[in-house]
């Protein structure tokens, strides 16, 4: 399991190769990576957290994960500080014997990471800045698990 929470920018397709190359040991691998959106005028997003606590919190949702779906390995990485739009600003990978539950896992952590993990995101515009408030669709989502 590797948990990241840094300021860097990362390489998805390096860090996919990274978690995945030498496995014997598993028949899926998923992976997503977040992208800063630009839905009209954003010059750029500032996300905050506090160090420790957040890192902490998404180890025990990635250790949550690898104990409800039969998981070999996991790989959270969530950048923080300001991202303009197009900037990598996530990745989830989950490596599995079978595709399902690695499908699933992934899934699961993007819905956590989309609306518990301890960050705080603030939107800065042309004509002002706002943060980003919770989703109902996001809550939701996470009813599921």
């Amino acid at each position: 399991m590797d948990v990241r929470v840094q300021s860097d920018a990362f390489d998805a397709g390096a860090e996919l190769n990274a978690f995945a190359g030498g496995r014997d040991d598993v028949g899926a691998v998923v992976s997503f990576s977040g992208l800063v959106r630009d839905d009209g005028g954003l010059r750029h997003m500032e996300i905050e957290h506090y160090p420790g606590m957040t890192a902490k919190a998404i180890e025990g949702i990635a250790r949550e994960a690898m104990e409800r779906w039969t998981l070999g390995d996991v790989l959270v990485i969530h950048r923080h500080g300001i991202l303009r739009p197009g900037a990598r600003i996530m990745m989830v990978a989950t490596a599995a014997p079978h595709r399902a539950a690695a499908f699933e896992a992934a899934d699961f952590l993007m819905d956590y990471l989309k609306s518990r993990a301890p960050f705080w995101k603030k939107e800065v515009r042309d004509d002002g800045a706002d943060w980003v408030a919770a989703k109902a669709a996001d809550e939701a989502a996470l009813g599921r698990w």
